[in-house]
Formats: structure tokens, C-alpha cells, sequence
């Protein structure tokens, strides 16, 4: 396998809304550039990219997956990157390893809620960004309605430096002002171009354009300007220089045009990033921490100590997992000794690949900039950073959206909790953004996710790879139970004779509210030792045991204060067991006199959707019991704050997508706790009776 040296290799990430035409355009670009000898389709489930069995069952990428090419001498790296919303994960950790970002932009539809998140994310991750208007053979195809879009939203930078001779059906030749040429594709066929004189019809925009970019790459650098302000042009070698830093730099976004299903624009695509994309060692050196958490700069130099980080692990049948890394700093090879500075433990490296979707191929070394995959890493996962013993520093890891949508998992067997916990910790491995946990209070096992595909995947990877099968369920709410009112003294006597010792326990309890998250309080107000303090303990004992099974529902009592003021006792059946019973049962008989009523945790809201649909999102969050708390502006979308119980958002991320068309997006964090309506308090009481009465059944 051929070795490149770091100036001679590009990492490229392709992101955009689904249905951009993403995964065929990286199949273009590996069938254009020889790497692959038939050019597949998403339709026909033979894509180098999407090979995975849910991705051709629902022809949409569910992972990102890694590709690579030779194209004249420059290796260029490829992460093609899901489109659809539950899977936003994989975009943020792929373009965290690339240095530039292509961005597939529709000829019809133009800008879209994935396109404008993918955008966020390259600012995040200062990544340069290629525009390309994909799709331009489709009927309808609008180009100059697409670029007007993206210079509202990603600004003026936005560099066109190639448009169609004609877009629609008869889509066929790129005008192409960097080179002014007119560029020829054969559609469907090798993705290789003519270069013809530019036709005079449309020359003089093609001249207009290149004015336009000189000006641009000219403003870009003080030295160049002046140039430019003194010949009214730029060598060829200018125009290199300045289009390269001006991407670097952010300062530049060049757009350029392709049917990718056709095969058409793909060798100009790749020339370009050849050309132009930066180089590993351009973008700069990385920012990190040593091993006492101190910051530090490393060098991205083939010359440097060896630095690995690794952004995705996959589990690849009779392979074992497969962890995807980028080389940092020096060189990897296998047999080399590194240390995983999150957790001390020593890895030694162990075959290197790198990636043809599926398809791996051994490589002796890699360098500084290059991305490869390695097997069989003992305790490396995601985020995690490997180096040498001497030179420990760990890379910022990538941080994953938070999950907008949870579910309670029910197993269909019994006995098959290990091999769930097992399976769910592998998943997550895989994809951080996926979480699962046991919540010992509600008695479920709660997975969370980006949306309900986001999970069903999950659920359906259980069973492929556990053989474990499990239901969804909606997860339940942890309400909790206070009183509003004080009971001075509610009296419970414990007495029971049996044969031998009896039972004997008699407590008078005050039962009090506490301010919302004042908690538990337990007073002990004996006087005279009518009960005797060996025995108050386990009244306390009692109250707590009691607070934890709940009175009204079955849900953990909070916020009150209960005094032990009086009793008395039995100098032979008395015991601890017997006072613990008469504390719980004075408690139980107390907050039900207290005016008793449900709390539901309040969550704080925060939608950003796009202003032609602020009246519906509102009115919706108005009728889950939200309360609007503010809103501002961000450019064309507003971001309204409000209040919302916990028990309306359920499935909310859903409802969100379907009526903002996929463009509205949320956040939602625990505010506190509140009173719940008293009809919907009725409602959670009878369900609750209803289910305890089904347990006893059972």
C-alpha cells in the first residue's frame, strides 16, 4: 500500500441536509478517481459507503464511513457523513478530524435545516468549507436561487467560481471562471471532463464572475490588494495562493456545481481539492491538555512525538472492534507502544487500515494528517487519546449533541439483563450520542437518543449482534408527593400478641410541608422518654421507608417535617421492628390528612424554529401547559424560552420536525418541581392504582 507524505494529503468531510446526495457523491468521487470500478446507487443498496444492513433497508446513511482515493498523487480522505437529523452525532466527530468541510447544498430545495446545523458545526470546528449545488440535472433546479440563499446565510465569503451552462434536464457543462473554461462531462459517465472555450453567451458573466473572485481573494491579503489595486489582476500563482489561505482562514467559502448521480463535476471537485483544500500541517497546530491538565500546543509534524486520536469505533463482525483514529503528531506503525492518557492504560498497536467503506486495507505506517483504523485496542473507545509514554497530552474530545429523545426499554425474556447492559455499553461505545441508564426510582432501563430512528436502529443493532430482544415503552415520570397542610398530631399504636413476646410500638407524629426543595427533616421532640431513644431511630426509620414507596401514588414523598412529640412503650414488645412499623403507619395516616398533592418536574424549553412558524410552535407548547418565558432573534429564526412539564414533552422532538418541516430544534434541561392540575392528578393516581392493582394480580 502506498505511503503519502503529510503535504500530500487532503481530509474532506461530506455533510449536508439528507437527500443532498452525499453518499453518491462520494461514490463519484471514488469511481472518477479508479478506486472503485462501478459506480453504485443508494437505490440499488451497492454503494461503497452504505453497507451496512439498516442503511440499504432505508436507503439513508446511518453512520459515517470512510473512504479514501489516490488522485494525482494526492491522497484525499473521505468521510461521508449521515444527513438526517437522529444521527448528527457522526457529523460533529467527522468533521472534528477534517480539515475541510464539503457541503452539498440542493439545486431545488436550496438551504435546509441539515445544511444550516452542518454549517454551524464547521464553524465549531473551524473547518474550511467547499460549497457544492448538487442535483443541478434535476428538473427545476434553480442555481442562482441557491446561491442567493447561501450568501444570506453564510454571507458575502461565499465565492462562486463556476455556474451551469444550463441546469435541468439537459444539465451536462460547468462554466468554470478559476480556469475560464467551459468544463464537458458525459452523463453517467467516468466523471472525467473536456475543457472548452467558455461560448460567448455567456461569456460575459463568466467574466463578471472572475472579476468578482479576484476582488474577493484580493481583500483576503493586504499584499495582494495592492497588487490587485495596480494591475486590476492576479497571476494564476496569486489566485493559488490567495484561494488557499482564504479558505484556511475562513475567509473564503468557493462554490462550485455537480450532479452527482450523473457523474458530472466530480474530477473538477477533486482537482479543486487537490489544488486548493489546505493541507493537514496548513490548519495549524492542535490545542491540548498534558497529563496534569495544563494546556499545550502539538505540532501537527510527521517529525513530532506519535499523537492519536480516536473519533469512532465500530464493531465489525470476525473483526472485533475497529477503532477510526487520526495521526495527530509523528508517525503510527504497527507494533508501536502507546499509552491512553484518559485512563493510563498501555495499547500496542496491532494491524493498520485504511478504509473502503467495508473494505480494509493493510498499510505499514501512517503519518501526521493521515486517517486509518486500527484492531483489537483493549481499552481505547471513542474521544480517547493515544500517545507515547513520554509525551502524554490528550486531545479536546468531541462533544455530542444532547439527546432530544427517550424511551424505557422492556426485555421480551427474562434473564437477558447482563447481555442487554453489555450490548447497550458497546452501542454507546459506537455512538456516544446514544445513552442508556437504570433509573433505580422508576424501575426502567431509559435509552436516549437524537429522535425515535435514532433508537429504533439501536434497538434493531440489539438483536442483530445480542440476539436480545426488547420492547419500547414510554418512560414514566418522576412525579413526587408533599401535603400543603400540617397535621398536628396523627397517632398510630402498633400492638399485636402473638405466642411469646408480642408486638408493641405507639407513636404521636406532627407531619408538616417544607418549603419546595427544603427535603426531609425528622424532629425529635420526646419528652421524659415516653418512647425510649433506642427505639426513635427506627421511627425515623419508618417515615423515611414509607417517603421512598409514596402514599398517594407510589411516588417518593419530599419537602416535609415530621416531630416525634409522643408515644409510649411496652417494657417486654416493644422492639425497634415494632416502632418502625408504628412510625410508617402514623406517617401514612398523617399525610393523607395533610391535603396531599402530586409535584411534576417543570422543565426549562428552548426552541430555535424559523419565524414563519413561531405562531404554530407556540401555540403547541401552550397547549402541553408550557409557559412562554421570553424570545430573541437569530437572524431569520427566533428562539423562544418557555416552561414545560416534564410529562408533555414526551416525543416533542418528533412533533418539533414534523410541524417546522425538520427545522426547528430544541434543548431541555430540569428547572424544578410543581404542583400538578388536580385533574391530571386524578388521572396519575388512577393509573397508579390501576397498575399496583395488576402486580397484586400477577
Amino acid at each position: 500500500m502506498k505511503e503519502f507524505a503529510a503535504d500530500h494529503i487532503r481530509n474532506i468531510c461530506l455533510v449536508g441536509h439528507g437527500g443532498a446526495g452525499k453518499t453518491m457523491m462520494a461514490e463519484a468521487l471514488m469511481f472518477t478517481s479508479g478506486t472503485i470500478n462501478r459506480l453504485g446507487r443508494v437505490e440499488e443498496g451497492n454503494t461503497v459507503s452504505d453497507y451496512r444492513v439498516d442503511e440499504i433497508e432505508r436507503q439513508i446513511s446511518v453512520s459515517s464511513a470512510l473512504l479514501f482515493c489516490d488522485w494525482k498523487g494526492t491522497k484525499i480522505n473521505i468521510l461521508d457523513t449521515p444527513g438526517y437529523t437522529d444521527f448528527t452525532g457522526d457529523v460533529k466527530s467527522s468533521l472534528h478530524v477534517s480539515d475541510t468541510a464539503v457541503l452539498l447544498l440542493k439545486a431545488v430545495e436550496g438551504i435546509e435545516v441539515g445544511t444550516e446545523l452542518a454549517w454551524r458545526y464547521t464553524q465549531e470546528y473551524k473547518n474550511a468549507v467547499i460549497l457544492v449545488i448538487n442535483k443541478l440535472d434535476q428538473e427545476n433546479a434553480d442555481y442562482d436561487k441557491v446561491v442567493r440563499q447561501a450568501k444570506e446565510i453564510m454571507g458575502h465569503d461565499v465565492l462562486p467560481l463556476q455556474f451551469p451552462l444550463k441546469a435541468g434536464l439537459g444539465f451536462e457543462a460547468i462554466v468554470d471562471v478559476a480556469r475560464m473554461k467551459l468544463l464537458r462531462f458525459t452523463p453517467g459517465g467516468n466523471g472525467k471532463c473536456t475543457e472548452e472555450d467558455i461560448p460567448a453567451a455567456v461569456l460575459p458573466r463568466a467574466q463578471e464572475l472572475r472579476q468578482e473572485m479576484l476582488e474577493q481573494i484580493a481583500e483576503t491579503d493586504e499584499t495582494l490588494l495592492n497588487k490587485y489595486l495596480e494591475s486590476s489582476t492576479l497571476s494564476p500563482d496569486e489566485i493559488k495562493q490567495g484561494l488557499r489561505a482564504g479558505m484556511r482562514e475562513r475567509k473564503l467559502f468557493p462554490l462550485l456545481c455537480a450532479a452527482s448521480t450523473q457523474n458530472i463535476g466530480s474530477s473538477a471537485l477533486l482537482d479543486f481539492i487537490s489544488d486548493y483544500a489546505p493541507a493537514p500541517q496548513e490548519m495549524g497546530p492542535v490545542q491540548a491538555t498534558n497529563a496534569a491538565g495544563a494546556g499545550v500546543t502539538v505540532l501537527q509534524d510527521p517529525a513530532g512525538p506519535p499523537v492519536m486520536f480516536v473519533f469512532k469505533t465500530v464493531s465489525e463482525s470476525h473483526v472485533g472492534e475497529l477503532s477510526f483514529f487520526r495521526v495527530i503528531s509523528g508517525n503510527v506503525s504497527p507494533g508501536l507502544d502507546m499509552v491512553n492518557n484518559k485512563n493510563g492504560k498501555s495499547e500496542r498497536l496491532a494491524q493498520l487500515f485504511v478504509m473502503v467503506g467495508k473494505d480494509r486495507k493493510e498499510i505499514a505506517k501512517l503519518t501526521a494528517g493521515d486517517i486509518g483504523a486500527v484492531v483489537k485496542l483493549k481499552d481505547t473507545h471513542t474521544n480517547d487519546t493515544l500517545s507515547t509514554k513520554n509525551s502524554p497530552v490528550i486531545i479536546p474530545p468531541t462533544v455530542f449533541p444532547e439527546a432530544v429523545f427517550s424511551m424505557a426499554i422492556v426485555p421480551r425474556s427474562k434473564g437477558d439483563e447482563d447481555k442487554i447492559s453489555s450490548g447497550m455499553h458497546s452501542l454507546h461505545q459506537e455512538d456516544p450520542s446514544f445513552l442508556f441508564r437504570v433509573d433505580p426510582e422508576l424501575h426502567q432501563t431509559i435509552i436516549s437518543g437524537q429522535g425515535e430512528v435514532h433508537l429504533d436502529i439501536m434497538v434493531k443493532r440489539l438483536k442483530q449482534r445480542y440476539n436480545v430482544e426488547v420492547d419500547l415503552v414510554d418512560p414514566k415520570v418522576p412525579y413526587r408527593e408533599t401535603i400543603k397542610a400540617t397535621v398536628k398530631d396523627s397517632e398510630y399504636k402498633h400492638k399485636k400478641q402473638t405466642g411469646g413476646h408480642g408486638q408493641y410500638g405507639h407513636v404521636h407524629l406532627r407531619v408538616e410541608p417544607l418549603k419546595r426543595g427544603g427535603g426531609f427533616e425528622f424532629l425529635d421532640e420526646i419528652v421524659g422518654g415516653v418512647v425510649p431513644g433506642k427505639f426513635i431511630p427506627a421511627v425515623e426509620k419508618g417515615v423515611v421507608e414509607c417517603m421512598k414507596e409514596g402514599v398517594v401514588a407510589g411516588y417518593p414523598v419530599v419537602d416535609v417535617r415530621v416531630a416525634l412529640h409522643y408515644g409510649s412503650y411496652h417494657d417486654v414488645d416493644s422492639s425497634e421492628m415494632a416502632f418502625k412499623i408504628a412510625g410508617s403507619m402514623a406517617f401514612r395516616k398523617g399525610f393523607m390528612e395533610a391535603k396531599p398533592v402530586l409535584l411534576e418536574p417543570i422543565y426549562n424549553l428552548e426552541v430555535r424554529v424559523p419565524e414563519d412558524a413561531m405562531g404554530d410552535v407556540m401555540g403547541d407548547i401552550s397547549s402541553r401547559r408550557g409557559k412562554i418565558a421570553g424570545m430573541d432573534s437569530e437572524g431569520r429564526y427566533q428562539i423562544v424560552r418557555a416552561q414545560v412539564p416534564a410529562a408533555e414533552l414526551h416525543k416533542y422532538a418528533t412533533v418539533l420536525r414534523s410541524m417546522t418541516g425538520g427545522r426547528g430544534v430544541f434543548t431541555a434541561s430540569m428547572s424544578h418541581y410543581e404542583e400538578v392540575p388536580r385533574e391530571a392528578a386524578e388521572k396519575i393516581i388512577a393509573a397508579s392504582e390501576k397498575n399496583k392493582n395488576k402486580e397484586q394480580e400477577a
